[in-house]
């Protein structure tokens, strides 16, 4: 199981090197989302640090999204997707290596690319270092749910619109204590209770979501 987990991780991350300008995008997304709103807004620097937790977890939702619909149409398209559910080792292995892969080609450059955005709001360094810890915790829920999701749609005709109903509701839990972490930081309160929960949002994710991802995988193919 934990061999084909790094085959199809790695092979996923060398196909992306290939696709350098596809993967870059949800982070152009994100970034260029997010520097429209101080435009949008005005440039009154308590009104952007107010906002700038909740629209940085939405685009990072947003831009998770735009990545995770083409998860596995490749493979579906190409066969390899139906080779590798025959394989002897569990589909869950399948299904938790294209997770950490999309986490690594979305979810982590969006982390990196967060300080600079939140310099851009006019952010403190706890508040932002707040909204750092939680999209590390935040992030791989939306990975995970997402493939989720892209399971669930694989093969539709408008697998895309669908993928995104399923996955907003799912997601939102997450938005509302990472961003809730943020705002308690900022009014001088303890972010403790938000961080605990978005940790056991993930560890209940990171136990489910790959189970049920395979689950789909398998009725997709069949």
């Amino acid at each position: 199981m934990r061999d084909l987990f790094l085959v199809v991780l790695l092979r996923d991350l060398k196909l992306a090197s290939r696709r350098r300008i596809d993967s870059l995008l949800p982070v152009v997304f994100f970034i260029v989302a997010l520097s429209l709103f101080p435009l949008g807004v005005g440039p009154e620097p308590q009104m952007l640090r107010d906002i700038a937790p909740g629209i940085v977890w939405v685009c990072a939702l947003l831009a998770s999204m735009l990545s995770v619909g083409t998860l596995f149409a490749g493979d579906l398209a190409d066969g390899s997707l139906e080779q590798m559910l025959l394989a002897p080792q569990p589909a869950i292995a399948v299904a938790a290596a294209k997770s950490a892969a999309h986490w690594l080609l979305t979810g982590l450059p969006l982390i990196v690319a967060t300080p600079l955005v939140g310099l851009l709001f006019g952010m403190s360094l706890p508040a932002l270092a707040a909204l750092v810890a939680g999209l590390l915790l935040g992030t791989p829920i939306l990975s995970l749910l997402g493939a989720l999701g892209a399971a669930l749609t694989l093969g539709l005709r408008s697998g895309g619109m669908l993928l995104i109903l399923i996955v907003l509701p799912l997601t939102t839990p997450a938005l509302i204590f990472g961003a809730g972490a943020v705002s308690n930081v900022e009014a001088g309160l303890s972010a403790a209770g938000h961080f605990s929960l978005l940790g056991a949002l993930l560890l209940a994710t990171a136990l489910g979501a790959p189970l049920a991802t395979a689950a789909a995988l398998r009725i997709s193919t069949e």
